[in-house]
């Protein structure tokens, strides 16, 4: 018994450390997962641009790379600016409207002047003296302390539509079409094509409705003389000649030269040279002109002229001669100049006298006494040309496909004495305003400005370097302020820079 009982214990023994070794789980370690590599991000497409899908871009910003007078104040006219064609194509791209490529992107903030047209023909109809109007040439002045605006007519252009009214130089005018003209609207009334003018007068400072009105038409294609008056006065056993020159256009320098000729068959000693209204033109007429006067220069230097830095080296080096402007004996057409040998001269100017108006009194002055009368000139001193999208920016194999052309400012200049036009405007030697209760009839000896200039011609002694106007009200327009030729100067024969 006692033997069985101890074969029954090891059995029991034996069982448990079989059962225990049955519980004991196998502790196997599981290896650690790898985390999956992260993904190499897939590099962008590239995009590409190409220059010849932005044709007008293209040759806006090639044409003023070469010419563009403050080329130097937009970096991005710079060849170096971009890395690489597709970088430039990119740039144009990011500009889809000329219009703000042009003005926005690359014309310098010291540029009043640089222009662009999506209609290249009317421009070059402007510089012929041709474009849509009704003759009439007006002034726009504000009221004081107010936002209303007035007109008043410096003149009516002859052969025009408003030359078959009523409507004459000084009459004002207060309303278009029964709306009173404001700072707002005024710009849009009178870009109408047809509209009523309701007249006005003035009266102690007052301007106030007559109950009168014009009606007046554009016409297309109308073409103005610039030549608007040229006479001999008498006076005081003086023959004194007065020619009132509106515009600096080529169409009509055998016109002008004309009228030259009949200065020197009467004899004239003296000319009166009224600009007052003149913005400027053609710089080829403004070199005519100045020969007419004189005679006595011909082949002297007027005008030296200065480009962007890169032009400037190359005319330097290839064609020195083309910088120079020099008195001439002959206008464009080949006719001999008739030229009055003058040694003084008088020149009316306002605050709408600009460019070739202003080169003529700067470009005169080292040769000549020229004496100035009225008011401050507007101050533009740079010259610009018509670039196309053609070979050489001519018109020579010009793109088809559209119509745009710039006017950018290409050359300042000095004068044969090294004296640059002041930004400022020429300050008058002889200042009066004029005074529109008495404007005068243009050409008459006693208007107010001829007046004040034959005082210096025959030394009257009554008259003074200052006179004083009428009511004085702040000039915030004129006719064709919107026009592509107001205020310009501009070259017809564009000098070739090979790059």
């Amino acid at each position: 018994m006692k033997k069985n009982f101890l074969v029954f214990l090891l059995s029991v023994l034996i069982f448990s450390a079989c059962s225990n070794d049955d519980d004991v789980a196998e502790i196997v370690e599981e290896p650690t997962p790898e985390e999956p590599a992260p993904e190499e991000p897939e590099a962008p497409e590239e995009v590409t641009y190409n220059r010849e899908d932005y044709p007008i871009q293209d040759f806006i910003w090639s044409a003023m790379n070469v010419y563009y007078l403050y080329k130097a104040d937009t970096p991005e006219l710079d060849e170096s600016y971009f890395s690489d064609v597709n970088e430039y194509a990119e740039y144009l791209s990011e500009n889809p409207v000329p219009e703000d490529f042009y003005y926005d992107e690359l014309v310098s903030d010291q540029d009043r002047f640089s222009y662009l047209t999506n209609d290249y023909v009317a421009l070059e109809n402007s510089f012929s003296g041709v474009s849509k109007s009704n003759g009439l040439k007006y002034s726009l002045v504000r009221f004081s302390n107010s936002d209303d605006i007035f007109g008043y007519v410096r003149y009516v252009a002859p052969n025009s539509n408003a030359s078959t009214t009523i409507i004459e130089r000084g009459d004002l005018f207060l309303t278009v079409d029964g709306t009173q003209m404001n700072i707002n609207n005024y710009q849009s009334l009178l870009a109408q094509d047809d509209y009523t003018l309701g007249l006005a007068t003035v009266a102690n400072n007052t301007v106030s409705s007559t109950g009168e009105s014009v009606a007046l038409t554009k016409e297309e294609g109308f073409s103005e003389n610039p030549i608007l008056i040229a006479k001999t006065l008498e006076i005081d056993g003086q023959k004194i000649g007065y020619l009132m020159y509106n515009s600096y256009v080529g169409a009509y320098d055998d016109e002008l030269n004309a009228a030259f000729a009949d200065f020197k068959a009467d004899g004239i000693t003296d000319l009166v040279l009224d600009l007052r209204y003149n913005g400027g033109g053609s710089v080829a007429s403004a070199i005519d002109l100045t020969s007419m006067i004189t005679g006595q220069f011909e082949g002297e230097v007027i005008t030296k002229q200065q480009w962007n830095a890169e032009a400037q080296a190359y005319f330097e080096s290839q064609s020195p001669e083309s910088l120079i402007d020099r008195f001439d004996g002959q206008i464009r057409t080949g006719e001999a100049i008739n030229s009055l040998n003058l040694t003084r001269l008088y020149v009316i100017g306002t605050s709408s006298t600009a460019s070739a108006s202003e080169l003529t009194i700067i470009g005169l002055r080292p040769y000549i006494d020229v004496k100035t009368i009225g008011t401050t000139t507007v101050g533009k001193f740079q010259a610009s040309a018509t670039l196309y999208d053609g070979d050489n920016f001519g018109k020579e194999n010009i793109n088809p496909d559209h119509n745009y052309a710039i006017q950018p400012l290409i050359y300042t200049y000095a004068n044969a004495d090294g004296v640059v036009g002041p930004p400022t405007g020429i300050v008058p030697d002889f200042e009066l305003a004029e005074d529109l209760t008495n404007l005068g009839e243009l050409g008459d000896e006693n208007e107010p400005l001829l007046s004040l200039a034959l005082d210096q011609i025959l030394g009257r002694s009554h008259s003074s370097s200052k006179r004083n106007a009428g009511p004085a009200y702040e000039l915030v327009g004129e006719t064709d302020m919107n026009q592509p030729t107001f205020q310009k100067m501009y070259v017809t024969e564009l000098p070739q820079i090979q790059k």
